[in-house]
């Protein structure tokens, strides 16, 4: 028998739940691209978006995914013959550094393992001894998606001044906006990325790029920016279809007009607090149950975790066996554990994360953590007891 049937639940780290709200904006006829209500309310929006990022800068926004993000940063500052560094804490670090790497520039990768956040004194290290100035930016990942790792971006911008090194300090938030808190400009940010399809609560199939006058002199001295990559026009469009270097993603933006207008009506730091109170609950089960049996959080300290995602070690094969009893006997999906060993090694199945970004509420975190608690009894997999009422006790005392 399974007990499935109902409303599935899909707890994996990006695509996020997408809100009744967002999905009835969006189901709606197509609307003129030319003039009208369409051109206003993206005016309109730019401004939201910005006060999501915590930035009075300039956003581009792109179709496509966090890889086009990524792309789309890099291709507006850094060219082949140029070098980046990248301190690493998890596969999205390498990933970014791959891109990097095939737009010919060269790349400096100080990996961190997966487990533990960059240390900001080697970020500085490096930088002091780049004394040729070879080094054109730092590539930091907020929240390692794959890792759940969350690094300190404040302090990498005090080591790169401590250093005195022109680089730019650019930043991948696509696991984290509207999820963790992040100040662009009081971080002393110059580029920061992101996607729609997490904290903000779209369907994947955009990428914003925010990024600092610094960031935009930097482009101005570039040779060559292709022109579907550069940022200028979108940022600063004399026409509308300079936004989107084309055709406008209309449903799109239907969708996120309405998850901007959500997030600002809870408001930026009350979305916060609730992500940091949902990921506490969750960590306070996953503690219990590692009391006594082979799981255990992925981060071991709680400063260094993301509250938008948790990665849990348990060993293979448990952590197959337990998303897959999950997801066919309860109806919620978990996150596979990306990154933290290769499909075709026996430790991949000894891995599994826990989403928790965007639309997310206490009974849809009590809803996943009790079909995980179901799961590791009837799979008879070893755990400590009391999970869930030390996640029930940790949301009483956020919300009491």
């Amino acid at each position: 028998m399974t007990l499935s049937h109902g409303r599935e639940y899909l707890a994996i780290p990006g695509p996020s739940v997408m809100p009744d709200r967002v999905l009835r904006a969006m189901n709606r006829a197509a609307p003129n691209i030319y003039e009208g209500d369409l051109i206003d309310m993206v005016a309109a929006m730019i401004p939201d978006l910005r006060r999501v990022a915590r930035t009075a800068h300039h956003v581009a926004i792109y179709i496509g995914n966090g890889h086009a993000a990524w792309e789309a940063a890099l291709a507006n500052v850094a060219g082949p013959g140029d070098t980046v560094l990248v301190p690493a804490t998890g596969r999205f670090g390498h990933g970014w550094a791959d891109m990097a790497q095939g737009l010919g520039v060269e790349t400096d990768i100080v990996d961190f393992g997966k487990s533990t956040p960059l240390d900001p004194a080697r970020v500085e290290q490096a930088l002091r001894a780049d004394t040729a100035g070879r080094i054109r930016a730092v590539l930091v990942t907020h929240v390692d998606t794959s890792s759940s790792v969350r690094n300190d971006v404040a302090g990498v911008r005090a080591a790169i001044d401590a250093a005195g090194h022109p680089a730019l300090l650019m930043v991948d938030c696509i696991a984290s906006l509207a999820c963790d808190r992040f100040e662009m400009d009081a971080w002393g940010v110059d580029v920061m990325v992101a996607g729609s399809q997490k904290g903000l609560m779209v369907p994947p199939g955009l990428g914003f790029v925010f990024f600092s006058p610094k960031a935009a002199a930097r482009r101005a001295e570039m040779e060559r920016v292709s022109r579907y990559w550069d940022w200028t026009p979108r940022a600063n469009p004399e026409q509308f279809y300079q936004y989107w270097g084309g055709t406008a993603p209309t449903h799109h933006l239907f969708g996120l007009r309405e998850a901007l207008d959500m997030i600002h009506q809870e408001g930026l730091e009350a979305v916060w607090a609730r992500h940091a109170a949902l990921a506490r609950a969750i960590w306070a089960a996953c503690a219990a149950w590692g009391q006594d049996g082979p799981l255990a959080l992925n981060v071991a300290d709680p400063a260094h975790r993301s509250h938008a995602v948790t990665a849990l070690r348990i060993g293979a094969p448990y952590g197959s066996d337990l998303r897959r009893w999950v997801q066919d006997k309860a109806g919620v999906t978990l996150g596979i554990g990306l990154g933290m060993a290769e499909p075709g090694d026996p430790a991949w199945h000894g891995f599994f994360r826990i989403g928790h970004m965007g639309h997310v509420n206490a009974h849809m975190v009590m809803g996943a953590l009790g079909a995980i608690d179901a799961g590791l009894k009837a799979l008879e997999i070893p755990h400590g007891v009391g999970a869930l009422e030390a996640a029930s006790g940790v949301l009483a005392q956020a919300a009491g």
